[in-house]
């Protein structure tokens, strides 16, 4: 086999192996709206009943025309036109509630994926999701799961409905004569099968580069939004812009072919329909010469036919929503198919109920990855109850990395890390961390009011539990001079607080969750000397009853400590 030959037949196993994924995300998909098949099963029904009631309309109406142009007793139609009444009362009623139904369905099976979709990402934080960009991860949340809206709307419902209106419209003709059905058969089969078939083979590429660039214009517009400062000091503004309009260019192209390949369908369709009209009307005036159906019906017989295109007309638009539906759907499940870095044990033991635990590390050594060299190496130390450490050390170190594995956002691999003599990794990751209040170095604040932020922590402490906590963080001056007091809000990611404003905050979040285990990741680092000092001080008394594990560069920081450890960056 030669090498050209070697490596088509490797991408047709790679596509074969991709396509097998994708059917398999479908079927995924499918199971995560079991919950909802009685609504979804009531949509499809309304659906059809509905477009069967536009057919009757229209097949009735034509009668009545037919009819009225013989009759010369005006009773003879009052019987069609009660039919004509009853079809177009019918039709107004049932589309409305196909469309209630319908689309109550589809926010409840949404409101259902973005819960599973979280509730999937969840246990990936933060180890499985530090490589994914904000915005990607953002597009992955709102955007492809958006698109799954059109999967139970544009893509199930459509080719059901159409179904059993295909099977009510060719009975209805082939009552009157076998070739009848037959021919509108085979022209719903086109317009219905054939032609979305094609459509689907011709918009695949385009529908998934469009989930694809839409997810990488969004984290570009994600990156410009929260660079914007530097890009304009360092004038590379034009530059960021012209790589952002080489995006939505190419986003645009593929969503141009999108459009291009359903306006043919469209036009084909109609194309598809107009000829099953003229080829039923001709297959319908030998059968009225002979004598074989009355004269008043060959008005009914192609208008029927007509209205039956109706029902396959969204097939083309559901076969293009297909491909973007199994795209979003790959998304989503490529990401939350990732194995979580931290796995509770199948029975968990209890938490330690004492109020300063012991802590203890023991020849640990980490690495992030396992083509890269440690992080910490055979690192060792043990915290007495009520006791304080320090951790110090060079940028590097793995003081933080130590931080992350003491709450269980990653776990180690080798050596132990030992709370109350048990292992770290025998207890839930929720219990471990309900343990230990931790004020970072980064602390994220949402966009909400001081006083929502504090409550984080804890949300039953009531206003004179949250006072006294700013107190302790010497923050409490600052808030009472805040236009809303408590009720500021804080900005995005505390955009309206400086950086020694938004550490405090973070140092009240923590006393406010009166863990019995506190770490301090460089708490004061923000804060000028006399600030620090005030605050260590206020924490005096709560530090006393807990066991505390403080990492700092500062020698403010390490007064009053029982232990340092001194951690060297891994050679």
């Amino acid at each position: 086999m030669t090498f050209a030959r070697l490596r088509a037949s490797l991408h047709l196993c790679a596509s074969a192996s991709k396509s097998g994924r994708s059917e398999n995300n479908l079927r995924r998909l499918v199971a995560l709206m079991a919950p909802f098949r009685w609504w979804m099963l009531l949509g499809v029904l309304l659906s059809a009943v509905t477009t069967g009631s536009s057919v009757g309309l229209m097949a009735v109406s034509a009668y009545l025309i037919a009819k009225a142009a013989v009759v010369t007793d005006m009773s003879d139609l009052a019987l069609i036109i009660t039919g004509v009444r009853f079809f177009a009362i019918s039709r107004a009623a049932l589309r409305y509630a196909e469309r209630y139904v319908t689309h109550l369905t589809t926010f409840r099976i949404l409101t259902g994926l973005r819960v599973w979709f979280y509730q999937a990402i969840e246990p990936l934080a933060p180890a499985r999701l530090w490589q994914v960009h904000s915005g990607d991860l953002l597009t992955r949340t709102v955007d492809d799961i958006a698109t799954l809206e059109n999967f139970y709307l544009r893509v199930a419902t459509p080719p059901l409905a159409a179904a059993l209106v295909t099977i009510f419209g060719c009975a209805l003709l082939g009552w009157f004569d076998l070739w009848l059905g037959v021919a509108l058969f085979a022209f719903l089969l086109l317009a219905g099968v054939l032609l979305p078939l094609a459509s689907a083979w011709l918009s695949r590429t385009a529908a998934a580069a469009v989930i694809e660039l839409r997810g990488a214009l969004n984290t570009r517009l994600v990156d410009n939004v929260q660079g914007l400062a530097d890009l304009l000091a360092n004038g590379a503004v034009t530059e960021q812009q012209a790589a952002t309009l080489a995006l939505a260019e190419q986003m645009e192209a593929a969503q141009r072919r999108l459009a291009w390949v359903r306006g043919l369908a469209n036009g084909l369709g109609a194309l598809c329909t107009g000829l099953a009209g003229v080829t039923v009307l001709a297959l319908a005036i030998p059968l009225v010469t002979a004598g074989q159906i009355d004269g008043v019906l060959l008005a009914l017989l192609p208008l029927t036919a007509i209205a039956c295109f109706e029902a396959v007309q969204p097939l083309a638009q559901a076969v293009q929503m297909l491909e973007s539906s199994r795209a979003a759907a790959d998304r989503l499940f490529t990401l939350i198919d990732a194995a979580p870095a931290v796995v509770d044990p199948p029975v968990p033991l209890a938490p330690p109920l004492l109020s300063s635990p012991v802590l203890e590390v023991r020849d640990l050594t980490f690495r992030y990855r396992v083509d890269e060299p440690p992080v910490l190496e055979h690192l060792s130390f043990r915290v007495p109850a009520g006791g304080r450490v320090a951790l110090v050390g060079p940028s590097g170190a793995g003081k933080t990395t130590l931080i992350n594995l003491l709450v269980r956002f990653w776990d180690y691999d080798e050596g132990a890390m030992l709370l109350d003599g048990h292992d770290l990794r025998s207890y839930a990751a929720d219990d471990v961390r309900a343990l230990i209040g931790v004020v970072a170095q980064q602390t994220h604040l949402f966009h909400a009011t001081v006083r929502d932020n504090l409550l984080l922590a804890n949300p039953e402490a009531d206003a004179a539990a949250v006072v006294a906590a700013c107190r302790m963080a010497e923050l409490d001056e600052f808030i009472a001079g805040l236009p809303q007091g408590y009720d500021t809000l804080v900005g995005e990611n505390g955009v309206n607080l400086s950086g020694g404003e938004r550490q405090r905050l973070a140092i009240a979040r923590a006393v406010l969750k009166a863990a019995p285990i506190l770490v301090l990741d460089e708490a004061t680092a923000h804060l000028d000397d006399a600030t620090a000092q005030r605050v260590l001080a206020n924490l005096e008394s709560f530090m006393a009853r807990r066991t505390v594990l403080i990492s700092a560069h500062r020698h403010i920081d390490l007064v009053r400590v029982d232990q340092v450890v001194t951690l060297k960056p891994a050679m």
